[in-house]
């Protein structure tokens, strides 16, 4: 077989899409090909996202259609870049962040917490930087969640410095109000904190920034929809009757909000006996997933229950900080892989990412 060309090196790129963006790696702009010589391709990819879940079948894909063409061998480098999320005119974006997620609930006690925050580990993990606002003010849980008391810093009266821990930057009314007190708030003053955590905190460049809203759909969630633009909304509920009732209000009202919807997450959703290694429904079966049918949005994972997760949020010990390996861990990196590449779809879904690369 003759030495392959550039030129057809390049079209044979061309037939590889991306299984997310149903479009082609050359015409996203996702394929950079450097030296070709003696039949060796040394090309880089960059991905929409470090999470991104199908990295091994894009790497697959290449490998397949440059055979042909007379490649004998493909030197592959992968990198990512994270695209931000579109801009609204009536809202203004936080500076440096890229993506604003919303991890929400139709009630509570279904561990949407437990998710914003492994979700947030796991993306930080996975190579992204990442934030994670605690906006459930009245239960704000995730400094005892990521093991932290600190408290943040004030550089002046318009700059605060966020906590990090676990690779993640925090901020919480917790690490503001610790201990037993309640915070006895109406509308306004809620309002005003969210504002706060949103414009004065110093997030830096971040690709996404996760934000843990209270159960429901009060004063919280309303003012965050109206302040700035968020790239989508990712619904956490349990199999059980009454949770996934309180979904479609959540649901619709994210809908009637314009606000996209990431995809459910379906928390404690099933128990392996330690006895016998079966899988024991405790709370019904596959209702999460038929809920995002019914509401034609993408179903993002099962996490099952896992003593680990739970020790994990108690003592300040997130499952996903000890890598995919970790009791429970795999099936909240699969999820956050879900999440990223759900957002990636969402920003570049319509248009090519703006990727500077051949």
């Amino acid at each position: 077989m003759p030495e392959p060309t550039r030129e057809a090196v390049i079209e044979a790129l061309r037939t590889v899409q991306d299984p997310e963006l149903h479009k082609d790696l050359v015409s996203l702009g996702m394929v950079k090909l450097g030296d070709l010589r003696d039949g060796v391709a040394s090309l880089v990819v960059t991905l929409t996202t470090p999470a991104c879940p199908l990295r091994e079948s894009i790497e697959r894909d290449i490998r397949q259609a440059l055979a042909p063409v007379g490649v004998r061998e493909v030197k592959l480098h992968f990198d990512s870049k994270v695209a931000a999320g579109r801009a609204v005119a009536d809202k203004a974006s936080l500076p440096g962040v890229k993506n604003l997620v919303a991890v929400a609930s139709g009630k509570g006690g279904v561990g949407k917490t437990t998710v914003a925050v492994n979700l947030s580990i796991a993306l930080a993990r996975m190579g992204s930087s990442v934030g994670l606002l605690d906006a459930d003010v009245y239960g704000p849980n995730v400094p005892v969640m990521l093991g932290t008391t600190a408290e943040p810093k004030a550089l002046d009266e318009r700059t605060i410095l966020p906590v990090e821990a676990y690779g993640v930057k925090m901020i919480s009314m917790g690490l503001l109000n610790p201990g037993d007190r309640p915070l006895i708030w109406r509308g306004p003053m809620l309002h005003s904190v969210l504002q706060q955590f949103l414009r004065s905190v110093r997030w830096g460049e971040l690709d996404y920034l996760v934000i843990d809203l209270p159960p429901g759909t009060g004063d919280v969630a309303l003012s965050l929809v109206q302040s700035v633009p968020l790239t989508g909304a990712v619904i956490v509920t349990t199999p059980s009757a009454v949770s996934l009732a309180d979904v479609r209000k959540a649901v619709e009202m994210f809908r009637q909000v314009n606000v996209e919807i990431l995809g459910v997450v379906e928390n404690m959703s099933y128990l392996m006996c330690p006895h016998c290694s079966k899988r024991v429904d405790v709370f019904g079966y596959g209702e999460g997933r038929r809920m995002a049918e019914m509401f034609g949005v993408p179903f993002l994972g099962e996490i099952e229950i896992e003593p680990q997760i739970r020790v994990g949020g108690d003592t300040g010990k997130p499952a996903t900080a000890f890598g995919e390996d970790f009791p429970g861990a795999k099936s909240l990196f699969a999820m956050a892989r879900q999440v990223a590449a759900r957002v990636s779809v969402v920003n570049l879904g319509g248009q090519a990412p703006n990727i500077q690369i051949l």
